[in-house]
């Protein structure tokens, strides 16, 4: 005789549910057989499965421990800021002496309206337009023989971060979280930060895609100054905060409870890991966003600018744990100069010169400067040619430039990097990767080995197959390596 009291919720079973329990039990049976005796003593969750972003070693020590990365969105011109052709001064309102497909029409060669300047010891010419990264130069590896696939936005940045240009597929920053975790449980593990709303593609630029939803990007408007208006509903006015521990307890036990009904579906974790982020993030993320708490001296050395409280806030987060920062500049102008390229280009490098020759200096002073890998580039670059008028895309003013994939300029700093470099080449023109090409997989097959991990093994098994950042492709490239 059944003493117990019935459960309602065992009386009413939906078809998949009886299945599941009666059919799909047996096979268990043989796969138990099968394991052997190891499997039926496995002991409890390791720490990783409760805290999926506790931190995590990687594949072999790496010099790198974080990320900063500055998107220039829109594609900046290599020619026009860290690869100087002074053949096309020769070339001026010519035709050049050969000819690559671009998304538009093209004409004649456009010479840089900036100079360029030798800096450093290791006197790598840079811009004018960034003379205080230039003097950074030493500390800087320059990559002028970049390489995407195509001359369109769009599949452009999905391949620069996500490693696939079409498909969904977990961008960068899950990745490394992915790999690594973070140091801070109470703050998101990978940050993007945009000062004017979403870019193209939104938030598939830092997408978790299959990967477990605590690897996704936690998107902040930097426009804003005050926290309650950086990151919504920071602050709970009605409740306290041993209060909402008390709720956020009881909830937990009860979405527990439906997570083992339904075989601990993914997206319930995550809104499950959200709920707890949230919470913690009350104390913690006040803290880290609010610049007024450094002293005047810093906050001078970075500078008075959307860019340069969005770099500040970009070193307060790395130092508190934060695993990847990523740094969208150029929302609201962005990089993608069909025309007026001298003014718009000038006035984009102005709004960062400061702070990243500033962040640099910052990190080196704190010590965290050999540990923290620092990237700056966009999607593709631009062509040295001028873009002839085109319907929607310029206003007919025959001074700027269209899209190029075939060679342009990132550059890299810090976390193992080998500063004061140069690698590659792009033809006399700065059209095409001639020397040394680097395609956008190979960028980060070398990111993840700064990191620790190899490339290759670094998967997340998904569909039948074992995905990695780099797909099927990606070679180190050990020349940017210290």
């Amino acid at each position: 005789m059944n003493h117990h009291a019935p459960n309602p919720a065992h009386l009413a079973l939906t078809r998949r549910e009886f299945l599941n329990r009666a059919g799909m039990g047996l096979g268990t049976l043989g796969l138990a057989a099968l394991l052997g005796p190891d499997a039926l003593a496995a002991g409890p969750q390791s720490a990783s499965s409760v805290f999926p972003l506790a931190p995590k070693p990687p594949h072999f020590p790496g010099k790198a421990k974080r990320v900063i990365h500055i998107f220039a969105n829109g594609g900046p011109s290599q020619v026009d800021t860290f690869d100087p052709k002074p053949r096309l001064a020769q070339y001026a309102g010519k035709t050049l002496p050969f000819n690559l497909t671009t998304e538009r029409k093209t004409g004649a060669a456009l010479p840089s309206p900036f100079k360029f300047k030798k800096c450093g010891q290791s006197g790598i010419e840079v811009s004018e337009i960034f003379s205080k990264v230039g003097e950074c130069v030493d500390d800087i590896a320059v990559i002028r023989s970049m390489q995407a696939d195509v001359p369109n936005h769009e599949p452009s940045l999905m391949l620069m971060n996500c490693g696939e240009a079409r498909l969904p597929r977990p961008s960068m920053g899950s990745w490394v979280t992915y790999g690594l975790g973070t140091e801070n449980q109470n703050l998101p593990g990978f940050i993007a930060m945009c000062p004017s709303g979403y870019p193209i593609q939104e938030s598939q630029n830092w997408q978790c895609a299959f990967l477990p939803g605590v690897y996704q990007g936690t998107y902040i408007t930097t426009k804003e100054t005050r926290i309650e208006q950086l990151i919504e509903h920071i602050k709970n006015y009605h409740t306290a905060l041993p209060e909402q521990r008390a709720q956020l307890d009881l909830l937990r036990q009860i979405n527990e409870r439906h997570s083992r009904q339904h075989q601990r579906e993914a997206q319930l974790e995550a809104r499950l890991q959200s709920f707890e982020l949230a919470y913690r993030m009350q104390l913690d993320a006040t803290d880290a966003f609010d610049i007024s708490r450094e002293p005047e001296h810093v906050r001078k050395l970075y500078g008075d600018s959307v860019q340069a409280r969005q770099i500040l806030i970009a070193r307060r987060l790395v130092e508190r744990g934060v695993r990847f920062v990523q740094l969208w500049h150029g929302n609201s102008q962005p990089w993608d100069s069909h025309d007026d390229l001298a003014e718009r280009h000038r006035d984009l490098a102005k709004e960062t010169d400061q702070a990243i020759a500033a962040l640099i200096t910052d990190l080196k002073q704190r010590g965290l400067f050999d540990e923290t890998l620092i990237i700056w580039g966009g999607e593709f670059g631009r062509t040295p040619t001028v873009e002839l008028p085109s319907a929607g895309n310029n206003a007919g003013k025959i001074n700027g430039r269209d899209h190029n994939h075939y060679g342009f300029s990132m550059w890299l700093a810090g976390g193992g990097v080998r500063g004061g470099c140069v690698h590659g080449a792009t033809d006399e023109f700065g059209f095409k990767a001639v020397e040394k090409p680097v395609h956008v997989h190979d960028l980060h097959a070398t990111i993840l080995h700064l990191l620790g991990f190899d490339h290759e093994r670094l998967t997340y098994r998904y569909a039948g197959r074992d995905f990695r950042l780099t797909d099927v492709h990606g070679k180190v490239v050990r020349e940017l390596v210290a």
